[in-house]
């Protein structure tokens, strides 16, 4: 074989080389977004099975907040139906936002503050919330990874062949999100 074969034999190695490579780091990165969501989905299960309990605590103390405790019960649900992650996502959001209005209702109440159990509640709430935020944050960073993997040349070339595609951040939907919510017991 003469040298000129020898270099094509080597480049051409070299390049399925590369394509393995590319295709098995966007497995893999594909493969952790998965479980990266998966991790964030236990979570968000374990605190839409806590809310209906705090709903209840609630209940007995605040009961002329319906609105409130109905938009909680409304969002757990959809959060719950939700068919794909970004609908999901944007479910969370909106029940996050209506249990910190919960909370906020809960500083009106001494007593419901002073209760053992809604204080055992709203502990284990904030530890799934700070669980939720780690996983929330891991998730992003791997989508971020694989999102840049696609997108990069010339590994775009064997995520366009073997149809890898993007996916969605965990994000705030609604800039609104990231404000203090208002509460008002005046009609």
């Amino acid at each position: 074989m003469t040298v000129g074969g020898w270099i094509f034999l080597a480049l051409l190695a070299l390049l399925i080389w590369f394509a393995i490579a590319a295709y098995n780091k966007l497995v893999g990165l594909s493969q952790r977004s998965r479980e990266a969501w998966s991790d964030i989905d236990v979570q968000l299960k374990r605190r839409a099975d806590l809310v209906p309990n705090l709903v209840e605590t609630v209940k007995g103390y605040a009961a002329h907040e319906r609105k409130t405790l109905d938009e909680v019960t409304r969002w757990r649900s959809a959060a719950l139906n939700a068919a794909s992650p970004e609908i999901r996502a944007q479910a969370e959001n909106q029940l996050t936002r209506a249990l910190r209005s919960l909370f906020a209702v809960a500083e009106s109440y001494p007593e419901l503050k002073a209760n053992e159990n809604f204080r055992q509640l709203q502990s284990s709430l904030d530890e799934i919330e700070d669980t939720l935020q780690n996983s929330r944050r891991y998730y992003n960073a791997v989508v971020r990874d694989l999102n840049s993997a696609i997108e990069r040349f010339p590994s775009n070339l064997v995520a366009t062949t073997f149809q890898f595609r993007k996916q969605g951040f965990f994000e705030l939907d609604r800039p609104q999100e990231r404000q203090v919510p208002h509460v008002s017991f005046s009609s």
